[in-house]
């Protein structure tokens, strides 16, 4: 076995893979950009060398650090997680060189499913179905429509060394596939350093659902059954969950089978992936192979008991697997939810900055979390937007649906923009507890952007009966304040008041009872257990014997509530206080209709119009790069620009000004 591994990789997957290596007894090695000098896996490994700038092309994607640092060291064995070097055939060659081992495949099977032009071709040929498309390397733009018009439009113009949604564009006509043609060129060579891109159809109303492979040194091959991955936004998973609710026991050996086919034919060794596309119909395409391990491989982990990257380790060390095909059993359900730095009001862009909160929900046999940061951590603009996986599990769908629901309540992060709350929504959603799946799901149920989930009377009563019984609890903690005591009347046995907020008022009384307090609004009872008042950021009580995690924060005079996706303003007052602060005036923000500004903190890539330019609704004006996606920015309507105030090249800071209208 190994004695010491290093990680190449950073955040939540080095952090995955030290846990692992520990509690194999195996030393490990961090390897940090500057901006990740004081990350939570740097703390974590036993030994971390810097190898660049923030930038990943200076850091983590220059393989001759990684090989310094492997020799200053002494790590015999490299894991690489996900993205960076993970799927690079010329850096697990550099360590064959250098004789250390790559916990992954060898490089003619990283080279071959890699590309993902010849990786269709393998398929091909080994027997796999395969997505109808053109399987050459797309020379321009023209050539890409030439392409598409044969297919047939929908097609889906996708960087042939892509990966994680980068480099992938669906197109409808011409227009939008000489812009996908630009767009996933432009992504794929920042992203992978490779510009080539290729078309296929692309199928209406599909789900995305892979299966999980391991293979050793000795020939032996199985899989591990499938995960669903339908719920996505811009290509890239958002939930996933095993197994899927969609697939019978025919299709999933049938799926399994061409996995295992396709995984043999390239003589594949370690964990990987193969995914599909599946129709309504139940037939299924096959659309890349992954190379190593999978972001969402915790939900198989959960379903199947074993842990994935201590079998990539124990194979790549030589061992044989300890399990055949017939050992493999799925019990129970798993979801995961990425938790991402993005702000779902604003069509789910980007958001860096500081973590002023991070409370992760507690773990428990049934709650997982995968994270690679801690409270007071910077999210960075150079990195990938995650900030933790959220895994749960349940004995049926059901279950672990609801364990998700109360964990994402649980789930507390302050300070950038969070997806916490869309997350809730769709899990609440009543088509994603059906089970009525499709990659087309969000843009479908959220099509108009997300402001919020939705509560039932039921619920909407319990959290009014929460928040009166926190006005309650501080009116009593006033009368305690020194200074105070002689000059404020005594709380009444029974306080009257308001919650207002733009879903309407609703009125109550409140009372204290033993270890609590007791609500009345319209008639009925709410009985409040548990902690109220100053200091409480999380309600961990019951309305009713009813679990409510509800997040509250004090803001003024004002309550801002979270819970299962609705986030809401809420004044709780005395019904004459509430009118008087309605009739306070209230200041009008600036008129900026006039200027185009940066949605996001980025990198503004391009601007594609010029002073005194007349320009049409829904034209170009820029372009904008975060976090290694590219983000076109577009005219709202006619207008004639005045003023340009930023180039290509500059760094952006949200609500920047780029473009003035005159």
């Amino acid at each position: 076995m190994f004695a010491k591994i290093l990680i190449a990789n950073r955040g939540e997957i080095a952090c995955r893979v030290i846990r692992t290596a520990k509690a194999m007894g195996i030393k490990t090695v961090a390897v940090y950009s500057d901006a990740d000098a004081d990350a939570v896996h740097v703390q974590m490994a036993d030994e971390a060398v810097r190898i660049g700038p923030p930038p990943s092309a200076e850091s983590y994607l220059v393989i001759d650090n990684l090989l310094q640092a492997i020799k200053d060291t002494g790590a015999d064995a490299v894991h690489p997680g996900y993205g960076f070097v993970s799927e690079n055939a010329v850096f697990a060659e550099a360590l064959a060189a250098a004789g250390v081992a790559f916990i992954g495949p060898g490089p003619l099977a990283i080279r071959a499913m890699g590309d993902k032009i010849e990786s269709k071709k393998l398929a091909d040929k080994a027997g796999v179905s395969t997505v109808p498309g053109y399987l050459g390397e797309l020379a321009d733009a023209d050539e890409a429509i030439k392409v598409a018009g044969e297919i047939g439009y929908p097609v889906m113009i996708k960087a042939s060394a892509g990966g994680g949604g980068k480099g992938m564009r669906v197109a409808w006509n011409d227009d939008e596939a000489r812009e996908g043609f630009r767009s996933a060129v432009n992504e794929a060579k920042s992203s992978f350093g490779d510009d080539r891109v290729f078309i296929e159809k692309f199928i209406e109303d599909p789900r995305h659902i892979e299966i999980q492979v391991l293979a050793d040194q000795h020939g032996n091959v199985i899989h591990l059954g499938e995960r669903e991955c339908s719920i996505q936004r811009r290509h890239q998973k958002v939930i996933e969950e095993a197994p899927s609710p969609f697939l019978d026991p025919e299709t999933r050996a049938a799926m399994g089978a061409e996995a295992v086919a396709l995984a043999a034919a390239v003589d594949y060794c370690s964990a990987g992936t193969v995914e599909f596309i599946v129709d309504k119909n139940r037939n299924f395409y096959f659309l890349e192979m992954n190379t190593r391990l999978q972001v969402e491989h915790p939900v198989t982990e959960y379903v199947t008991g074993l842990d994935l990257v201590e079998q990539m380790i124990r194979i790549a060390a030589g061992e044989r697997l300890s399990l055949r095909q017939d050992d493999v059993t799925l019990t129970g359900w798993s979801l995961e939810a990425r938790v991402y730095a993005e702000d779902p009001s604003r069509n789910f862009l980007p958001s860096i900055g500081r973590l002023i909160r991070y409370q992760a929900p507690t773990e428990t046999a049934h709650v997982r979390v995968d994270s690679g940061v801690c409270e007071g951590a910077e999210i960075s603009m150079f990195y990938d937007p995650m900030v933790a996986k959220l895994v749960t599990y349940g004995e049926d769908r059901a279950a672990a649906i609801d364990e998700m629901a109360q964990a994402l309540n649980n789930f507390r992060i302050r300070g950038v923009g969070n997806n916490l709350g869309f997350l809730s929504a769709t899990v609440d959603h009543p088509r994603f507890r059906e089970g009525r799946l499709s990659t087309g799901f969000i843009a479908e149920e959220f099509g108009d952007g997300f402001t919020g989930g939705k509560l039932g009377d039921d619920d909407e009563n319990r959290i009014s009966a929460i928040l009166l019984a926190f006005e309650r609890q501080m009116a009593e903690r006033r009368q305690t304040i020194t200074g105070r005591l002689r000059e404020a009347a005594a709380t009444p046995a029974s306080l009257e008041l308001v919650v207002r907020s733009d879903h309407g008022t609703i009125a109550g009384q409140v009372s204290a009872i033993d270890g609590g307090y007791e609500v009345t609004i319209a008639g009925s009872t709410y009985q409040v257990i548990g902690a109220c008042g100053a200091g409480v950021r999380l309600f961990a009580g019951t309305v009713n014997g009813v679990a409510m995690p509800v997040q509250i924060d004090r803001s003024g005079v004002y309550y801002w509530v979270s819970y299962n996706g609705v986030n809401r303003r809420v004044l709780v007052a005395a019904a004459n206080v509430a009118e008087a602060l309605d009739k306070m005036p209230v200041k009008e923000a600036a008129d900026m209709s006039r200027f185009l500004l940066s949605p996001m903190p980025g990198l503004l890539s391009s601007v594609a119009v010029a002073v005194g330019e007349p320009v049409k609704a829904g034209q170009e004006l820029a372009v904008i790069e975060a976090m290694k996606m590219e983000n076109v920015m577009r005219a709202e309507r006619d207008g004639v620009v005045a003023a340009i105030h930023a180039g290509a090249g500059d760094s952006l800071a949200v609500d920047q000004a780029i473009l003035e209208f005159e």
